[in-house]
């Protein structure tokens, strides 16, 4: 905070309030009551919040607690935030907020604008920078519970020829899928995709439908398991019967794409550097390459976070941050080939997380 010249930061979203206060909660799926964490540049933070959560923010190594009776739309915490604020210790006057890039609020944005009025003589500023600066930066209890999502997942990955079929719709798959995840201990299934095309799916950010799987499909399963709210996030391929030795070649290009990346992403890489390796692996015949924008991004308590393996994103990787290194290949219009692993950037290079993708293709029969 001393570096950014700020007097406090001030915590509304569910991640950040998470990292910070050590708690766990789905209070984030209610939009009625707004919580608050102030966080001065020195001493104890302040959790402002509504009543109903006292007893659980009394269990966090937050000792610090006003709250108020809510749901009170009139002044849903403002007034206590806004003096918790004009309290602060003054030194800059300034006091930063989840304004920035990958970053949301939890409050109404009328909301946001009465603290504001309330506190002239503090700037209100974007505190995306320093959050992510603690946040890209995994603890070791961080990475075993990202490696633990990993697992799980793993596990139904590896059963998924024995309990799909040809004449499977993607519905049923995916929900064959999720009761194996929970089987093997996820916590929660905020995201499961599963789509199939013969030759590849032509998009991986659809719902499920109710196709059925036929001879030459390749079926994309994907996943964003969550473990003790930490995420994995990485998909798996399986082709369909006999399948085209155009998709066959495909996979095996982005299968060697990822290869590339893997070994790009080393301590003192830039983000960017590692998109630009995998992009020239994946070039041929002088045509552009079709990534949709970037090709792998961090991994915690979101299943994206920074850095964006783009081009462009000069983040430099550092020993402790955890990256999903994902090339796509539209191979052909419609046909779309991607492939995800997970590493941690240690001192040494890039540690896998996932177990690595056969080179093969798995075959459902």
């Amino acid at each position: 905070m001393a570096k950014d010249r700020l007097d406090g930061l001030l915590v509304t979203s569910v991640d950040n309030y998470r990292y910070f206060a050590g708690i766990e909660s789905n209070f984030g799926e209610s939009l009625t009551r707004p919580w608050f964490l102030l966080i001065p540049a020195s001493g104890e933070p302040l959790a402002i919040i509504p009543a109903i959560a006292e007893a659980l923010i009394r269990d966090t190594w937050v000792s610090s607690v006003r709250s108020w009776p809510s749901p009170r739309p009139e002044d849903e915490g403002t007034t206590i935030v806004a003096e918790a604020i004009r309290a602060l210790p003054r030194r800059y006057g300034r006091v930063a907020a989840e304004f920035g890039h990958e970053t949301r609020l939890g409050i109404p944005v009328n909301q946001l604008n009465d603290i504001s009025q309330k506190v002239s003589g503090v700037e209100l500023v974007d505190g995306a920078r320093l959050i992510w600066t603690l946040r890209m930066i995994k603890s070791d209890a961080e990475v075993g519970k990202i490696q633990q999502a990993i697992d799980i997942a793993g596990a139904v990955f590896t059963a998924v020829t024995d309990f799909v079929s040809i004449g499977d719709s993607e519905r049923i798959i995916q929900r064959k899928f999720r009761v194996r995840l929970l089987e093997e201990g996820a916590d929660q299934l905020p995201i499961t995709i599963c789509r199939s095309g013969r030759g590849g799916p032509d998009g991986i950010t659809g719902a499920v439908r109710d196709r059925q799987l036929t001879e030459g499909d390749l079926l994309f399963i994907d996943t964003g398991t969550v473990f003790d709210s930490y995420f994995c996030d990485y998909d798996r391929n399986y082709r369909v019967g006999r399948v085209s030795d155009a998709l066959l070649a495909a996979h095996e290009r982005v299968w060697e794409a990822n290869e590339v990346g893997l070994r790009a992403a080393v301590p003192g890489a830039t983000a960017g550097s590692i998109f630009e390796q995998m992009a020239k692996a994946l070039s041929s015949d002088d045509r552009e390459l079709n990534s949709n924008g970037r090709m792998g991004h961090g991994l915690g308590l979101r299943v994206t976070e920074p850095p964006s393996v783009r081009l462009g994103d000069d983040t430099v990787l550092a020993p402790g941050m955890v990256l999903c290194i994902e090339p796509a290949l539209e191979y052909e219009p419609g046909k779309i080939v991607l492939h995800e692993e997970t590493v941690l950037i240690t001192a040494d290079g890039a540690k896998l997380l996932t177990v690595r993708a056969p080179r093969e293709l798995p075959t459902i029969r």
